[in-house]
Order: structure tokens, then sequence, then C-alpha cells
């Protein structure tokens, strides 16, 4: 026995069971080994595929045609616990709603996700990589329109938010909707005390006290708020709606002076409902805008490890935000693709 283990070859194997001794350059070693390679190369790829690691839960429920899924039916698919996290997306931000995924995947919220598709081609590519998880509220916008800031092609894109947040409502899910252009560092649900109709976070650069009021900031000498509509949390109850209903009226009342941006709109729909309404103020430490986080580095030095969700805002441009989010280690979807429901996108 001690001969056998000294000089047996690393090559071969023996089975104690009935004393046969198969060598890996023998032709039934040679053919396990060929078996074992192919099973590990089909294996392999699909343990990293986003199926594999963010499975669905229903699939066989899901339409064929993606065309025909509706709002209602994409919502019950990716509710939790009564809530929904929603995005509206344009084929050129696919990279950008990549980067905003691994961030959410990382705080274990990614199932919550319903990404609003504004074109066909979106609404395709996503679900064809994470099913259920895209849907198309008719009519689709061109492609290529909804991505310059201020043009009126992302005026049309962003137009449309108020009016997919107030069916969702109606629908009964709490709804948290995020611009794709943030990233998240911690999990913002545990901020949002109470249950207050909705919550919003301030535009402003100036700092705050770290124990600043809730309460919507009173208007400036132009008697307008600076309140941003690209991170809202809403509770599906009477205020909430109304809230949506104004800033609905608003968008349709100042088309003109709103053309390019409906964040004005939104803050006077807030403005006008306040008294109606019971609002939260996000603390601005764990929101901070764009202009505060990536402009102010000692601040952002004397509150480490308090942000949660950075908006790359106060810059205009594709190229110029990712840049930015690349400047700041930010720009996931480079080293990180695989920990996003979508993987890498070609």
């Amino acid at each position: 026995m001690a001969h056998q283990l000294l000089y047996s070859s690393p090559l071969s194997y023996s089975s104690s069971s009935n004393g046969r001794h198969i060598s890996l350059m023998s032709r039934n070693g040679l053919l396990l080994l060929v078996a074992l390679l192919v099973i590990l190369g089909v294996f392999l790829p699909w343990a990293r595929s986003p199926l594999f690691l963010f499975p669905n839960r229903t699939s066989c429920s899901l339409p064929t045609d993606w065309r025909n899924y509706s709002l209602a039916e994409a919502a019950k698919f990716v509710g939790k616990d009564g809530t929904v996290i929603v995005c509206t997306v344009s084929y050129p931000f696919l990279p950008f709603l990549n980067n905003w995924l691994i961030s959410v995947s990382r705080q274990k919220h990614q199932d919550k996700v319903l990404v609003i598709a504004e074109d066909y081609a979106t609404l395709y590519m996503i679900n064809n990589k994470w099913p259920g998880h895209a849907v198309l509220v008719p009519p689709a916008l061109n492609s290529q329109t909804a991505h310059k800031f201020g043009s009126k092609g992302f005026f049309n894109f962003t137009s449309r938010r108020p009016q997919h947040l107030l069916q969702l409502l109606e629908l009964g899910y709490n709804v948290m909707y995020n611009d794709v252009d943030m990233v998240w560092l911690q999990d913002p649900f545990q901020y949002l005390h109470g249950s207050h109709d909705a919550y919003f976070t301030d535009d402003r650069t100036r700092i705050k006290p770290l124990n600043h009021s809730h309460c919507l900031p009173p208007p400036d000498r132009n008697g307008v708020t600076y309140i941003c509509s690209c991170m809202i949390f809403l509770r599906p109850k009477t205020g909430a709606k109304l809230l949506m209903k104004k800033w609905i009226d608003e968008l349709h009342a100042g088309s003109k002076a709103y053309e390019g941006n409906d964040q004005p709109a939104f803050n006077w729909a807030l403005n006008k409902t306040a008294h109606q309404l019971d609002l939260y103020l996000l603390p601005q430490v764990a929101f901070p805008s764009g202009g505060l986080y990536f402009k102010n580095k000692t601040w952002v030095e004397e509150t480490k490890g308090k942000h949660v969700i950075v908006h790359n805002n106060y810059i205009i441009g594709y190229n110029n935000k990712m840049k930015r989010f690349h400047g700041f280690g930010l720009w996931l979807v480079d080293d990180h693709a695989f920990e996003s429901p979508l993987g890498k996108l070609e």
C-alpha cells in the first residue's frame, strides 16, 4: 500500500469499490476530462450571467410580446412590500442605468426596480436581459431625442414622469423615483421616517445645519423653492396623488415657460399644495445635490460616511457626467458590470 501511494501517478484515479485503476491518459480518462471541460464551459458563463445572479421569480407569467405588458402588470411583478422603485430611461442612457443598478443591487433593492422605457429599443434590451423589469407606456419617444438637458426632447421625456407616478400611486404602491445619474452609497429607505405623503430633497448648494428642519424650505425672493424632482418618495395617500395631479396641471398650463425642464413645475405644485400635504424634506447630508457633493471638497470630507445618494447634477452633458463619475470613483460599470441585473452591456 505504501509503495502504491508513493509511486501512483497524479494523472490517475483509483476506485476503491471495485479496484479499477483509471488513468487520465487512457481513452476513458480522456473522455472523462473532455466531459468535465464541456460541463464547466457551459456552467461557468451561466453562473456569471445576470439571470443566474438575479433569477426571476415568476417568469412563466410574463407576456410573450413586451408591447402588451402594462404598467399594472409590471408593478405587480416587481413590487415588493408594496413598494416600487422607478426610473425612466431612453436608449442613450442605458450605461447610466446600469451604473445606478449596480449601486441599488449593493443595497439589495434591485428586485423592486421598474424601468419605464421611453422607446422600444430600451424596452426589449432590458427585458431580454432582465425579464419583466421594463415597461413602455405609449406613445414611445424617439430613442435619440431624450438626450440633452434643456432640449424639447428632454422635456417630453421628463414631463411624463408625474403621470407614471400617479398611475402607480392609484394602483396602491409606495413609489421611489430616481434619475439614473445617481449612485446609492447606502440604503435610502432607512431615512424615510414616519408615514408622510411625500419625501424630497433640496437642490441648493448652501450648506444646511445637520439638524435642519424637515419642512418645505421657504421660497426665495422670487417666490420659488428649489426642490429636486429627481429623487422623490411617495406613499399612496390623497396628498401625494394631489401633488402629482397639480404637477401635471402646472406642466400643461406652463409648457412654454417650463420647456426643457419639469422641475420648476414641480416646485410650483409643491408650493401651491403644501398646506394640503404632509411633506418631509430629507437630510441634506445624506442626499446632497451635485453642486454640493462634487464642488465642495471640505464639506464632503467633514461629512464622510453620511452620504446616501449622490446626484450627478449641476453639470450638463452625457460625457461630462460620465467623466465626473469616473473622477470620483463612482463609474462602476467598467469593473463591476456583473453586479447589475443587466450584466455587461455590449
